[in-house]
């Protein structure tokens, strides 16, 4: 798949630069040009899509072909609706939580949910009706601008992650799930390793060059810890549900 999005040629662009201005931090117009000259910031939103991550997911599938029409998929951290957005045009079966709102997708089950509360993950099986084909995770949390901090908090929310994805994934499935530059190391990819018949790591072209985050793609999910355990009728599509930790 190009590293481009669709409809940019890459040449003859014109550049947009943002004036300074009374009260605008030198890093808020650095934000505003990159987003104004950003080809997939522009694609996303002639396309329809909610944000230019779609394009990272596309790319991914792209490379792994796991968006398959009547595949059960679990968008983790799916807010604001990019990554399930794609998987639903796909065709597929798509539940996403988050912690944070999300406008209603067509075909996407949402639920407003914490993933450490005890009961969310089997809240999040019996809606996908089954045992997932893949499980997918864009979070990530505020960065600090420290590196190893930036590093401990992510690896914290892959951990999450693969938690619900050993629970929920059916046999030869897929876990994908954002980390920073040095991807799953140490105790955590040894586990990953043990569940998981392949480990890649890779950079999507619509991820900024400049950004540290990779994307770790976990293939051939060998466990069934959990997964599958519950066969019960799936929520009706594009309902909403909220389900916060008290």
């Amino acid at each position: 798949m190009s590293g481009k999005p669709p409809g940019t040629s890459g040449r003859g662009e014109v550049r947009v630069k943002v004036k300074k201005s009374h009260g605008l931090k030198s890093s808020s117009r650095q934000w505003m040009a990159r987003q104004l000259n950003d080809p997939y910031v522009h694609a996303a939103k002639a396309k329809g899509y909610r944000s230019r991550a779609a394009f990272k997911l596309l790319e991914l599938d792209g490379k792994f072909h796991f968006l398959k029409k009547g595949a059960r998929i679990l968008d983790l951290g799916a807010a604001p609706g990019g990554w399930s957005q794609v998987a639903a045009k796909a065709g597929a079966v798509v539940v996403g939580a988050d912690v944070l709102a999300m406008e209603d997708l067509p075909g996407v089950t949402f639920f407003q949910a914490d993933l450490t509360d005890p009961g969310t993950p089997a809240l999040l099986k019996e809606a996908l009706g089954g045992p997932a084909d893949a499980v997918l995770s864009d979070m990530a949390a505020p960065t600090t601008g420290h590196r190893e901090t930036d590093h401990i908090r992510t690896t914290a929310l892959v951990e999450i992650a693969l938690e619900v994805a050993e629970d929920t994934l059916k046999p030869g499935g897929i876990f994908v799930a954002k980390v920073f530059q040095g991807g799953a190391t140490g105790a955590l990819l040894a586990r990953i390793k043990r569940s998981f018949g392949e480990v890649r790591h890779v950079k999507p072209p619509a991820s900024r060059a400049d950004s540290v985050e990779l994307y770790m793609v976990a293939l051939g999910f060998k466990a069934t810890r959990g997964a599958g355990k519950s066969e019960k009728q799936k929520a009706p599509a594009g309902k909403r549900r909220s389900f916060r930790k008290r």
